[in-house]
């Protein structure tokens, strides 16, 4: 009986994050922006990336689709969370991603989001 408990909540813990992420909406990084305050995956080439290491907060900021400073769409790692990350301004760009995780505004007004983990950003084929 306690290995089929065992066996149960294993298969929750792996089936409901995936149940979860097929539930959200997939944008492109134009799309973004009439969706502030929503989860969802947004998906766009990474078309400048840069880690601002005299800026407060030690952030890294990548740009989707348009670069800095014409950007549609922001993805931020701030620096407590940059070595889950290792070089993201190197892994990431150029790449094709997707990106989950709550839209907000940044800089501006451009929207935005922040990833705290890895998880967050899938390299897309």
């Amino acid at each position: 009986m306690r290995n089929y408990r065992t066996a149960l909540l294993l298969i929750l813990c792996f089936a409901l994050p995936c149940i979860a992420q097929a539930q959200t909406p997939h944008l492109t990084a134009a799309e973004a922006k009439n969706h502030l305050g929503e989860t969802a995956t947004v998906c766009g080439r990474v078309a400048s990336a840069h880690f601002a290491e005299k800026a407060k907060g030690l952030p890294t900021f990548m740009s989707l689709d348009m670069p800095y400073p014409q950007q549609i769409f922001i993805i931020v790692i701030w620096g407590t969370d940059r070595l889950k990350f290792g070089n993201p301004e190197r892994t990431y760009r150029n790449r094709n991603v997707c990106v989950s995780g709550k839209i907000t505004s940044h800089r501006g007004g451009i929207p935005g989001i922040v990833i705290n983990t890895p998880a967050q950003i899938q390299i897309q084929k």
